[in-house]
């Protein structure tokens, strides 16, 4: 099982936008995905209507006396599962805290599940924590949504820094989302970035609108917009992680 996570240490840059279109388009090709929602503002969950609560929370799974399996929810859509976040999860620093590994603990729950799944992917809460600390380990790839803005390739530098320190770093992938074309500083930051490192996307997120529509529709975009721009940027950028050589596997 492949497993991805979508993170990065700034907020509201596109990470859960990104973790519920490229699951729904993963499972559209066919791979059997299960979707972990990591962020107790459950918003992946709201987009694909999944309730929300987790009996005993995060803190049963952290401490085994619910296993992921348990916790895994069908979604509407064919292929794709879904582990619901609730506002419990808030306090999911503090179950793994008081863990043994609690590094690797998300990881060791996914192992059971490495039969059912071919694909897993982990919507990360902003910020450095135990709990992206533990979707860094569990990951194979990083993949790192950047506003073309200095602030945010700062923190691409600081999430580089790091991973590097990490005895079996995942491999990172950055790309560019909520891009517009029109503004020099978007253009001269991706330009920049591009010639300073190789471990970019060539695809960009267009900053649409319709990417908001997807609270609203409650639906990944290529469900009710199959043809807009941002829909095909996503596919774009679906083909360039599906066609990644193959990362490390759990």
């Amino acid at each position: 099982m492949n497993t991805l996570a979508t993170h990065n240490i700034k907020g509201g840059v596109g990470k859960t936008a990104a973790a519920v279109n490229l699951a729904y388009l993963a499972a559209r090709d066919g791979r059997r995905t299960l979707l972990w929602d990591l962020d107790p503002q459950g918003a992946a969950s709201y987009l694909l209507r999944v309730r929300p609560r987790v009996k005993g929370g995060g803190k049963a799974l952290i401490r085994g006396k619910t296993s992921l399996d348990q916790a895994v929810k069908p979604t509407e859509f064919d292929r794709l599962d879904l582990v619901p976040a609730d506002f419990t999860y808030r306090n999911l620093d503090l179950a793994l805290d008081a863990a043994k590994k609690p590094t690797q603990r998300i990881g060791r729950l996914l192992d059971p599940l490495a039969g059912d799944y071919d694909l897993a992917i982990l919507d990360c809460p902003p910020g450095i924590s135990l709990v992206s600390e533990n979707a860094v380990h569990a990951a194979g790839t990083l993949l790192v949504p950047l506003i073309p803005t200095t602030l945010s390739v700062r923190t691409l530098e600081q999430l580089t820094g790091f991973v590097a320190e990490l005895d079996r770093p995942p491999a990172l992938f950055a790309f560019f989302t909520m891009v517009d074309g029109r503004k020099r500083l978007h253009r001269e930051v991706i330009d920049d970035l591009r010639a300073r490192r190789g471990d970019l996307a060539t695809t960009v997120i267009p900053a649409l609108s319709l990417v908001e529509q997807m609270a609203v529709r409650r639906a990944p975009l290529p469900v009710f917009a199959p043809r807009s721009r941002v829909t095909r940027s996503y596919e774009e950028l679906w083909a360039e992680v599906r066609d990644r050589k193959a990362p490390r596997t759990r």
